[in-house]
């Protein structure tokens, strides 16, 4: 085997390095794929599409939207996670694939601690609870009486097994003491049109997809499925009000690259992400749809990597005590 001379190996790995430096800091080249792990239409797809406009913009690149759904949303993160690091597929990953789905699921099909590099949180969003029109209740308990006296026969849509509306309407099942029927869907769109006509009894929907449902008088709102009411729905008690303190399923959603991802590549996405969400007319489009803009401490790939560890940890508790798992 040919030995190369020390001097000449050192200068070939320092000249390798600088054209990597160099591509790295040239991204974007081309257009970048943002993959949204649930079907269109739903809340995720609908920030992922705001916020990639403006990225477009700032990146100089178009930013195209790639819907991947499928098991709670673990399969369009599991793409992303095992493909080129170079900085050209990005997920938006949320609190179902990045916390939830590491402790639901038996085996989940990556670590998101480890399988990623965090670029930066970006919103965050409220459930809320919504019933068909004819539901005869209109508060929580008269809600909660229904569902015990009528749990055999009634049914709950999700965006699917393992999705953040699927392991809010569990927890808020085994909070009422009640077994009622799962229908899981592939987005959240298909289950609205299910509880719309009356196919389902509830959702645990995000805000979001939710208000203009029930500003269209399509869906009744019974509660706000966490501590604090909501500017688009003052007038929606929480489930504090309600007397479960502890109870709070609200959503969150993330960028992130898969792992070894280039940091100067990590941090201009975490910079354009950044400067995309003070712009004035993202922030309008996401206020419209009920979803908060964080604040800019909290959207450093710093912020994030310790904040998904902190989330999983944190749903791990009620959904052990729970004891609802997915295969």
């Amino acid at each position: 085997m040919r030995r190369w001379p020390l001097g000449f190996a050192i200068a070939l790995a320092v000249t390798l390095q600088s054209m990597q430096t160099a591509t790295a800091q040239a991204w974007p080249t081309q257009p970048v794929t943002m993959v949204v792990p649930f079907a269109a239409g739903g809340p995720v797809d609908l920030i992922g599409r705001i916020l990639a406009a403006r990225l477009g913009e700032l990146l100089g690149q178009q930013v195209i939207i790639e819907n991947i759904g499928g098991a709670g949303g673990m399969i369009g993160a599991f793409r992303v996670a095992k493909a080129a690091p170079d900085g050209y597929q990005v997920v938006l990953g949320t609190s179902a694939t990045h916390a939830q789905n590491q402790t639901l699921y038996k085996n989940p099909l990556y670590d998101a601690a480890t399988a990623f590099a965090p670029v930066a949180l970006v919103t965050d969003s409220p459930r809320v609870l919504i019933t068909r029109k004819d539901l005869p209740a209109t508060t929580f308990a008269e809600f909660a009486a229904y569902a015990k006296a009528n749990q055999a026969s009634m049914h709950y849509g999700s965006a699917g097994v393992g999705s953040g509306t699927h392991v809010c309407a569990l927890l808020l099942d085994r909070a009422m003491g009640t077994r009622i029927t799962h229908v899981p869907y592939r987005g959240a769109g298909p289950a609205m049109q299910d509880l719309i006509s009356g196919r389902l009894d509830y959702v645990c929907e995000q805000i979001s997809t939710a208000v203009p449902q029930i500003q269209a008088h399509a869906v009744n709102a019974i509660i706000v499925l966490g501590p604090e009411r909501v500017p688009l729905l003052p007038g929606l008690p929480t489930t504090r009000e309600a007397g479960l303190a502890d109870f709070d399923c609200g959503a969150w959603t993330a960028l992130a690259f898969p792992k070894g991802t280039p940091v100067v590549i990590v941090r201009r996405l975490a910079r354009a992400a950044s400067e995309a969400l003070d712009t004035p007319s993202v922030r309008e489009r996401l206020a419209k749809i009920g979803v908060s803009v964080v604040a800019p401490e909290r959207r450093s790939p710093e912020y994030l990597e310790k904040f998904i560890v902190s989330e999983i940890e944190k749903w791990a508790v009620p959904i052990k005590a729970s004891g609802i798992r997915a295969e």
